[in-house]
């Protein structure tokens, strides 16, 4: 069979799986064989909780991958570099940090290097606001690191599997019942609101419908729910208009006593759009917290703000959970040396002058994130 042949097969498998989840362990394998690599898998990964969760896979070590998810998954040095990654685009391991570096950790020297394996090629397939979807293959020494066609095999089949999946996803959608999801929906103790296209109210839960009363924070003018502070108003309207190709966004209000409010954008693609039809149909969910002191950190805005590299990022976090400059060596398994150069460049950008004061900036982010 030709390389043309074999990969119109292996399209069509991937499309047979969406409606026959069974299939995609023989998929995954040919996927493995067509790309060069010794197994492949489907998961999902937590980079702020350090979790992960084995979808599919196909030729990977059954006793490695529980010991990944039980102890090594917290180590992986890829995790947050991938959480970061575009979606579709194939990135090996060199491409995410120095291999030579990635060769020094623990993870390399205990969990990758006694399966003999040299590489991890993966393409996001994707994101919400605390997890990464991807797709992955595993190179063995005698496939070698990654190379162009490496790269090239997998642009061949990853949109065709992010295609895939969003296609199940919809199908399991699709069999849930509307009033399931109004009723979980309206269980939210945020302030919960969708909205259409032009910003009309569609739908709103208990919570929003308390903050509506209150009129301090928002309102439903002629049909279209509005934030009461006019500058808030806009920022929320140029949100909204750019969120259909985003993941989720995150805008911060204030109300008129001062009080911190987050309000979280999330686009809905149509197969969620389960409250409304047509022109009334949900565009988009708005989930609105008052701002507290605990709550859950979302990393990537850290990142964005001061523009930090995914291992910038790494040690900054663990940093806060870890302690010193020792700890956090011991617990990335990373040489002392390359987290006080990572430690150098935080108090660069951050202008932060302790490493007190990164706790202190971390701290910040989680609580304007808070609800």
């Amino acid at each position: 069979m030709s390389g043309n042949q074999k990969l119109t097969h292996l399209i069509g498998h991937i499309y047979d799986a969406t409606l026959d989840p069974s299939l995609w362990h023989g998929v995954l394998d040919q996927a493995a064989q067509f790309i060069g690599a010794s197994a492949a898998v489907l998961i999902t990964k937590d980079p702020t909780a350090r979790r992960v969760c084995l979808i599919h896979e196909a030729g990977a070590d059954p006793h490695y991958l529980e010991l990944y998810r039980s102890r090594y998954a917290a180590l992986d040095p890829l995790t947050i570099p991938h959480y970061f990654g575009e979606l579709e685009r194939p990135l090996a391991v060199a491409d995410l940090l120095p291999y030579e570096e990635f060769l020094q950790t623990e993870f390399y020297k205990e969990w990758v290097r006694p399966q003999g394996l040299v590489d991890f090629v993966a393409a996001v397939l994707d994101k919400t606001a605390t997890d990464v979807a991807m797709f992955g293959v595993f190179r063995h020494e005698r496939n070698g690191v990654a190379d162009e066609r490496t790269r090239q095999c997998m642009r061949m089949i990853v949109p065709h599997i992010r295609r895939a999946m969003m296609i199940s996803r919809a199908v399991d959608s699709n069999q849930a019942e509307a009033r399931t999801l109004k009723d979980a929906f309206d269980g939210f103790g945020a302030g919960a609101f969708l909205i259409d296209v032009g910003g009309r109210l569609v739908h709103a839960n208990a919570a929003g419908h308390d903050i509506l009363n209150a009129g301090e924070l928002l309102r439903v003018v002629d049909g279209r729910l509005m934030v009461v502070d006019v500058e808030g108003d806009k920022t929320l309207r140029a949100t909204l208009t750019s969120a259909t190709a985003a993941v989720g966004t995150d805008v911060a209000l204030s109300d008129g006593d001062g009080n911190r409010h987050v309000a979280h954008i999330l686009p809905l693609a149509a197969e969620h759009s389960r409250f409304g039809r047509g022109p009334r149909a949900a565009a988009a969910a708005l989930f609105v917290r008052k701002a507290t002191l605990e709550g859950t950190l979302r990393p990537e805005i850290i990142a964005r703000t001061y523009r930090l590299t995914p291992a910038e990022l790494r040690v900054l976090l663990a940093m806060v959970e870890e302690g010193g400059v020792r700890e956090v060596s011991e617990s990335l398994g990373v040489a002392e040396t390359t987290i006080k150069t990572h430690l150098s460049r935080l108090f660069e950008k951050t202008g932060a002058g302790r490493q007190a004061d990164l706790i202190k900036l971390v701290a910040g982010y989680a609580s304007l994130m808070a609800g």
